[in-house]
């Protein structure tokens, strides 16, 4: 299981993957309290009025994790990750080598730097045809020592890595779990690399990251309660 101390409501972190900030003001009204802590992704992040959003979450006792994936030069990634903070940024994603994560780090101030190690959009075949010929769990084991040694908060990783992670890298850091699907996934998906609720905290998610399931549900509040009820049976003490 998860090792961090975190309040169960909060190990459910809802992907915002709407088009615009008034869909994402709308959607978080109607989510209300069943949903504390939220993603903010490439898609609504470039869609206008953003860091205005951000402020209004926060403002409402909302945790946040912004999730653009900065891959550039390190001075680039280090100016962009410094303009996050002090706004109430809990987490905020990097994918790049180790000078992109150190200079992430180095500039994060109050910001929690996550470092992304295999995409779960990504499978076996998609991996050859970048050029990685090594297993997708070594792969993940090597990123996130590295994530570690340059001082990185947490990981984004497949829930079915976590295990190894555990096993393999140290308890301090955060492992934030992507892909979940609490039923059946769909053929048209393009998350391939899944996991249901339980079995990603069973194999040592801290938190998971959830959007179409309940953004797409007939009720998106009552699909985010039965999520948070599933949590709270498996963390009954927090």
């Amino acid at each position: 299981m998860a090792r961090a101390e975190i309040p169960a409501r909060e190990r459910l972190i809802f992907a915002m993957d709407v088009q615009n900030a008034d869909a994402a003001r709308r959607l978080a009204d109607s989510l209300d309290d069943s949903v504390s802590f939220y993603k903010l992704g490439l898609e609504l992040f470039t869609s206008g009025g953003t860091f205005e959003l951000l402020d209004w979450m926060v403002g409402r006792g909302k945790r946040v994790f912004v999730d653009l994936k900065f891959f550039d030069v390190p001075a680039t990634v280090a100016g962009a990750v410094r303009n996050l903070r002090n706004r109430g940024v809990t987490f905020a994603t990097v994918h790049g080598n180790q000078a992109i994560m150190e200079a992430a780090v180095a500039a994060a101030g109050d910001v929690g730097i996550l470092a992304v190690t295999v995409l779960t959009s990504l499978d076996r075949g998609d991996l050859d045809d970048m050029g990685f010929q090594c297993d997708v769990g070594a792969l993940v084991l090597s990123r996130a020592r590295r994530a570690l040694a340059a001082g990185c908060a947490g990981v984004v990783s497949s829930g079915l890595e976590a295990k190894l992670l555990r096993a393999g890298v140290d308890d301090r850091l955060i492992v934030v779990t992507p892909g979940i699907r609490p039923v059946e996934n769909r053929p048209t998906d393009d998350q391939k690399r899944v996991m249901s609720v339980p079995e990603a905290f069973v194999n040592g998610a801290d938190y998971i990251v959830v959007g179409r399931p309940i953004r797409d549900a007939a009720d998106p509040r009552a699909a985010a309660e039965q999520i948070q009820a599933t949590i709270a049976g498996l963390f009954p003490h927090r």
